[in-house]
């Protein structure tokens, strides 16, 4: 045999020894475990422990399977709770091969395994949901109070109730994987935890629902509204009230501040009056001249006695004289009153109009000379031809 035909020879061997070695080592890790088949059929026990490892070479095959915790997530679906109403709900859980060869069995790889875990979780998840109102699957805290205002506790409100829960979703999430896990120990999948993770209601509902949150809510703010306008009418009364306090109080004040100014001018009068008999009769003239100046108009007509005291100073008016004669005597008044009294300040009298002229038989007899008028006579004041 050559040279060259022996290396041949060796190379071909050298092939052979890796290919057969190839064949008959494996190796296995930390994240997964081995199933040995030969012919179809399991042979021995599955191979959890990493390493290298040794089987058959050309008749027996290598099955490798996940050892590390694998997820599921499912779709969501619309299921009905105990008392009919449709909610969408969406479950997730995790898992994980607890025995190779059954797993191998009945699924043989994961794509299979998770859709069989649709089924059985999907099922279980109907039946817990079932079995239960919507409370129980919504809230968590059994025995939970929950935060409740004062002011929705009015009956009249007719709001709806918070009911009290007696399982709690942490329950119902439970029951779930008690009705799933039995099941999937049959296709050697151990199931470790399935949790709620959203939860809304269907479509279908959901308007009607909403319409009544709207509802519950406008009835709040009309509440408030009303108990606002309630406080505002109690502060508009109390304003008023307080109003006609101050009113009162003011009222009572001016009355006492016009009361005492009152006391002051008839102590300055009485003062004035008593000071001469000039004064006295200034006073006099003062004061029917004002009672002129308030009852007599353009177009009155008075009929007086002869010895009534109105008609006093038009009797005499003959022998008073005119304007001027009035205010000297005013100002001989001022000379002779007191310096606490009060000084008057006097303007000169207006001159009066010329009185019409007496129609015949407007004056019983006798009357026209009593009080100083001839028919005959101007009719005109002292001092108005002047």
């Amino acid at each position: 045999m050559t040279f060259s035909a022996r290396w041949i020879l060796v190379g071909v061997i050298l092939i052979v020894v890796l290919v057969v070695a190839g064949q008959t080592f494996y190796t296995v890790n930390e994240r997964e475990q081995v199933i040995l088949t030969q012919f179809g059929e399991i042979v021995g026990e599955a191979v959890t422990t990493p390493g290298l490892k040794f089987k058959l070479p050309f008749i027996q095959k290598v099955h490798r399977l996940e050892k590390r915790v694998l997820e599921w997530d499912g779709d969501p679906n619309d299921v009905a709770t105990k008392e009919k109403v449709y909610i969408g709900i969406d479950v997730y859980g995790r898992w994980r091969i607890a025995d190779p060869k059954q797993f191998y069995l009945r699924l043989a790889d994961e794509r299979l395994a998770q859709s069989r875990l649709d089924d059985i979780l999907d099922s279980a998840t109907r039946e817990a949901v079932a079995r239960h109102d919507l409370i129980e699957i919504v809230r968590t805290t059994k025995g939970r109070v929950p935060v409740r205002d004062e002011v929705l506790d009015d009956p009249s409100l007719n709001l709806g109730e918070l009911g009290q829960i007696s399982v709690g979703r942490t329950q119902v999430e439970r029951e779930i994987h008690q009705r799933a896990a039995p099941y999937l120990t049959e296709l050697g999948v151990e199931l470790l935890d399935i949790r709620i993770k959203r939860l809304n209601y269907n479509e279908q509902v959901q308007t009607s629902i909403y319409q009544r949150m709207i509802s519950e809510r406008k009835q709040l703010a009309e509440m408030f509204r009303s108990q606002g306008m309630g406080e505002a009418a109690k502060l508009r009364g109390r304003k008023e009230q307080e109003l006609r306090e101050i009113r009162s109080l003011a009222y009572k004040q001016v009355q006492q501040i016009r009361g005492a100014a009152d006391a002051r001018a008839a102590e300055i009068y009485a003062e004035a009056y008593n000071a001469s008999p000039q004064a006295a009769d200034f006073y006099r003239f003062l004061h029917t001249m004002a009672t002129y100046e308030s009852s007599l108009g353009d177009d009155t007509m008075v009929v007086l006695s002869t010895d009534s005291d109105l008609f006093e100073l038009l009797k005499g008016a003959g022998s008073v004289g005119d304007a001027a004669a009035f205010a000297a005597l005013a100002e001989r008044l001022r000379d002779e009153l007191p310096a606490t009294t009060a000084t008057l300040e006097l303007e000169p009298l207006p001159r009066p109009n010329p009185l019409p002229a007496p129609l015949p038989g407007r004056f019983p007899p006798g009357l026209e000379s009593a009080i100083g008028l001839d028919a005959d006579a101007p009719t005109t004041l002292p001092g108005e031809g002047d």
